[in-house]
């Protein structure tokens, strides 16, 4: 298994298996356009996974100067359980360490049993003092 860089050309490959994720959910956000002004904005932050040439794990990152959010963590059924979802958010929180990122924040649907469990398993806090609010934008 190799971990490298997420790169625009990994984009098909890694909507197909998003799409295969349960917990993971796409939206407007998702185009190829749009991921890839996420990858250019935050470059080496994301990172894919692959076994046999073939997706197994991603991770999209990325900060806007004073806070970081994570998207997408995702390992397949066949790769889960071997330490590979906490090896690539290390890998992508080592990097916002090294460009002087505090904090990082996550989104985790409340109906996402596996998400929410990996990230309370991993030290992360479920905060009761904020919610997120959300406006969809024409464009």
């Amino acid at each position: 298994m190799k971990i490298k860089s997420f790169e625009i050309f990994d984009y098909e490959s890694a909507v197909t298996f998003w799409k295969s994720i349960e917990g993971v959910t796409l939206n407007e956000s998702d185009t190829k356009g749009s991921i890839s002004s996420f990858l250019f904005r935050n470059p080496g932050l994301s990172f894919v996974a692959k076994d046999n040439n073939e997706i197994v794990g991603t991770i999209l990152c990325g900060h806007n100067g004073r806070a970081a959010q994570i998207y997408h963590l995702a390992v397949s059924n066949s790769h889960r359980g071997q330490g590979l979802g906490k090896e690539l958010v290390d890998l992508s929180l080592s990097k916002l360490v090294e460009a002087n990122i505090p904090r990082c924040n996550i989104f985790v649907y409340s109906n996402n049993c596996v998400g929410n469990k990996f990230w309370l398993k991993n030290g992360w806090d479920d905060p009761t003092t904020w919610k997120v609010l959300q406006k969809q934008l024409d464009v």
